[in-house]
């Protein structure tokens, strides 16, 4: 069995990734500056993606790395910890990589990147090619560049795959990345602030598979799409109520009156309460743009076979309600 490196293995995805390479009976290494929950069954190294030496220690030995450290929400207190950590930390990962001879990189970067200023007629798919410039904020920015600096790494010989996961659902989600906190707001009365927008939704757990199956059969130097369906927010509501049993209610608002808010809540968050904001000018925009996504590539090359959405939609719900019972009897 193969030898894996997970950078962020104690991420959402990162711990689904970790379970289900265990699963296959991989020897397992976590590279991150959070321990993992349950860490009997593989090696820890707590370090940064940015300290070289440590990374060069931790791939001494192994097969293959899966590359998921990053920053993964859409606001930090200090907006250029995005480009330290995602493009300057990935840029480390590389180089070290490149060093210690390893033989597989997989890069994880987002389908994010990869919705264009104006939305297509038809669904995004891996060959659609965009700027720098077409990037609506500080992280898509930071994601773009990474992986363009994996693409690069390819071209020049080193064995790197990429996969751009869509919007993961699933339990376990402690740090309430983008998703689960959408979720946890509809939870919340019932009557959260939506836009209307198309979601591309996937269980979490055919995410961290797809990775695998792009670490061993993807092409060196391409990328694939790991997602599931494509729903829009109206149908998703619909879900959520027909899971929970709630009577949903939410308020669209317009998207000039979401993105000045968003401009507003992003501002007050980084000038002000420096606390995650409940919205943020990129977040909204991301929205905005929001376009179904093919899937076909990774069907086609990889085997990837996602799951419907409903039972990792109704295991992330309830894993959220009880999260807020445990709280209210603490």
């Amino acid at each position: 069995m193969a030898k894996s490196l997970v950078t962020g293995g104690s991420g959402f995805i990162g711990r689904h990734l970790v379970s289900a390479l265990l699963a296959r009976g991989d020897t397992l290494r976590i590279f991150d500056e959070n321990a993992p929950l349950e860490s009997g069954k593989v090696e820890f190294r707590r370090g940064s993606i940015l300290d070289r030496p440590s990374l060069l220690s931790a791939l001494q030995g192994m097969d293959r790395v899966f590359h998921l450290a990053g920053i993964a929400h859409l606001w930090t207190p200090n907006l250029a910890d995005f480009d330290r950590v995602n493009r300057a930390g990935t840029e480390t990962l590389l180089s070290a990589a490149a060093e210690s001879g390893i033989g597989r990189i997989l890069h994880c970067s987002t389908k994010a990147i990869l919705m264009p200023p104006q939305r297509l007629e038809g669904p995004v798919d891996e060959t659609i090619s965009l700027q720098l410039s077409d990037m609506p904020g500080p992280y898509t920015r930071s994601k773009y560049a990474a992986e363009r600096a994996a693409l690069a790494a390819a071209r020049q010989g080193l064995p790197v795959v990429v996969v751009n996961p869509t919007v993961p659902l699933g339990p376990g989600d402690r740090r309430m990345t983008p998703p689960t906190a959408m979720l946890a707001r509809f939870l919340d009365g019932g009557h959260a602030a939506s836009l209307d927008c198309t979601l591309n939704l996937a269980d979490v757990r055919d995410m961290a598979e797809g990775m695998i199956l792009a670490a061993e059969r993807g092409r060196i130097g391409e990328r694939y799409i790991l997602g599931g369906e494509n729903l829009s927010m109206h149908e998703l509501v619909v879900l959520i109520g027909q899971s929970t049993g709630k009577t949903l209610n939410p308020l669209w608002i317009p998207p000039w009156l979401a993105l000045s808010a968003g401009v507003i809540c992003g501002w007050l968050a980084t000038n002000v309460t420096r606390s995650t904001p409940a919205a943020t000018a990129e977040g909204v925009r991301l929205a905005l743009r929001s376009s179904p996504v093919d899937i076909g590539k990774a069907r086609r090359e990889l085997g990837y076979a996602p799951r419907k959405i409903e039972p990792a939609l109704a295991q992330a719900l309830a894993w959220l309600m009880k999260q807020g019972r445990n709280m209210a009897q603490n």
